[in-house]
């Protein structure tokens, strides 16, 4: 049998010397061309300039002003239309009954998504509504509209209900459904029910599904609107962009139908960007339930 053996001889500690931090290279500086890829409006700006420039060689190309105006041409006839007043007389005019079918598709949402969160009926009707009339185009609408409530704004409103309820009703929901049931106990063990307990457990839990139903929202009615004043928007000749649009189709002025067309999308840029933008990045962004893309 063998005696073990003596214990090992301790190695002495020691202390490593650190490198001072001073002798570390300082952060190379972005380059000015970095530094201004790095801005979003910048990268969006270029886009819009790249599209422009394919739309004036092509219709160069195509050299047909009937057919297709060059962006110069087109621009000269936004220009005059601003100057004019005539095109912020049309856009203001569309923006107002928007705004007004808008409102009252929010309210119509938000207490079909109340009483399906509330009750088993409310559940099975806005499920039974959704089914039926979220697939229905708001264009196919336009005769029953004009049945209905004739020719005007009445119509109008009438269609741009239908096009924001089901968008913003069906992301609401889902939204609700997906608040989890530690924040829903919570409200439940501070007493809340009913229109409190929405309003302040599964609003601002569901706020980016929220957001997105009235993000959708807002395209759907947007395009509905401009698409139906293009067929009835005119009351004793006075309409928004759509009607301006056609009536320079029937005009054959074409620059003015495109620089129509530019206004319908320069609305929508200005909507999404110094609204919805905005409101995201004060609310979910700033909260942590979104990621920034």
């Amino acid at each position: 049998m063998t005696t073990p053996t003596t214990a090992l001889a301790r190695r002495p500690e020691y202390e490593r010397p650190l490198e001072p931090l001073d002798d570390l290279p300082a952060e190379i500086p972005l380059r000015l061309h970095q530094r201004l890829w790095q801005q979003g409006w910048l990268r969006k700006a270029l886009v819009l300039a790249v599209l422009a420039l394919l739309w004036e060689i092509a219709a160069r190309w195509q050299n047909n002003d009937l057919l297709l105006p060059s962006f110069l041409q087109t621009a000269a006839a936004f220009f005059d239309g601003l100057v004019s007043g005539e095109l912020f007389d049309r856009a203001g005019r569309s923006l107002l009954v928007l705004t007004k079918g808008y409102l009252i598709g929010i309210v119509a949402a938000f207490v079909l998504t109340t009483l399906a969160v509330s009750t088993q009926l409310g559940r099975d009707l806005l499920s039974t509504l959704t089914a039926m009339f979220n697939p229905l185009p708001a264009i196919a609408l336009l005769p029953l509209a004009l049945l209905w409530f004739g020719l005007g704004e009445g119509s109008l409103i009438f269609v741009l209900v239908h096009s924001v309820l089901w968008a913003l009703a069906v992301n609401t929901y889902s939204g609700f459904l997906g608040v989890s049931e530690t924040l829903r106990m919570g409200g439940r063990n501070y007493g809340l029910s009913g229109l409190r307990y929405v309003l302040q457990i599964l609003v601002p839990a569901a706020l980016p599904s929220i957001l997105a139903g009235l993000r959708i929202g807002w395209a759907f009615a947007w395009r509905t609107l401009i698409a139906a004043e293009l067929v009835f928007g005119a009351s004793s000749g006075q309409g928004g962009l759509g009607w301006y649009i056609f009536q320079n189709r029937n005009e054959l002025y074409t620059d003015r139908v495109f620089a129509g067309l530019v206004a319908v999308i320069l609305i929508g840029l200005i909507v999404e960007n110094l609204v919805f933008n905005v409101l995201e990045r004060f609310t979910v962004r700033r909260w942590g339930m979104q990621r920034q893309a």
